[in-house]
């Protein structure tokens, strides 16, 4: 599962990882939650261009937007068939960049201990995802998107069963190719990325609120042991 994440990088960073020659500047984000517009890469005929999307997406023939709440996050084994993602699985695939997600393991007593996630050597990547278009009956229109999850790895399967779909920089523009790829060879991106080449630590229970948006976020605490 991914249900929050966080995206500082400089804007030079970002266009060198995307290879593109014009990028909007973004403000630093240390906890971008469900609902919130997350930055969002996709492909044009001029190259892959910055987007942003509602993060949870909501699909085409749904009627009540409410439901993306429920749908930030696809299973990479069933997106390519599941009525809610399968059409934007076959056109709609974009990138989320990111420095980092959270996830928060059981600690015992009922508590849950808040994990920072990321990569050891590669300080910003991206994130497989799908979106979609939404239209209301009164001409509204959203666009919104999921992340795409996949079985957790050794480092992450102590803290939560799903981690996202982390994709190399050599397979963006597979996943993003505007033709029809084979639903398998897109399916067969979608691997559980190395747990050598991530690490978690805790960090504060300050990034719980969603009002909270500051690098206190990601700063690194001591582990609470539980006696129970």
């Amino acid at each position: 599962m991914c249900a929050r994440f966080f995206l500082f990088s400089p804007d030079e960073e970002i266009m060198r990882l995307f290879q593109m020659v014009r990028f909007p500047r973004i403000s630093p984000r240390f906890n971008i939650a469900p609902s919130q517009p997350v930055l969002a890469i996709t492909n044009s005929r001029d190259g892959f261009q910055v987007n942003h999307f509602q993060w949870g997406l909501i699909p085409g023939w749904s009627k009540d937007p409410a439901s993306g709440q429920a749908m930030i996050n696809a299973r990479s084994e069933t997106a390519a068939t599941k009525p809610s993602f399968k059409g934007a699985f076959r056109y709609r695939r974009c990138l989320i960049p990111a420095n980092g997600f959270y996830e928060w393991k059981s600690a015992g007593n009922r508590s849950k201990q808040a994990m920072c996630v990321r990569l050891k050597e590669a300080p910003l990547f991206a994130m497989a995802g799908l979106w979609e278009q939404w239209q209301g009956p009164d001409g509204t229109e959203l666009e919104t998107c999921s992340v795409l999850t996949t079985t957790a790895n050794a480092l992450l399967e102590s803290i939560h069963p799903r981690m996202p779909v982390i994709l190399e920089p050599n397979q963006f523009n597979r996943w993003l190719s505007s033709e029809r790829t084979p639903i398998p060879q897109l399916e067969s991106l979608l691997q559980t990325f190395p747990a050598e080449e991530m690490e978690a630590f805790p960090v504060s229970s300050y990034v719980n609120k969603v009002a909270h948006d500051s690098p206190e976020c990601i700063a690194p605490i001591q582990e609470q042991k539980t006696l129970f």
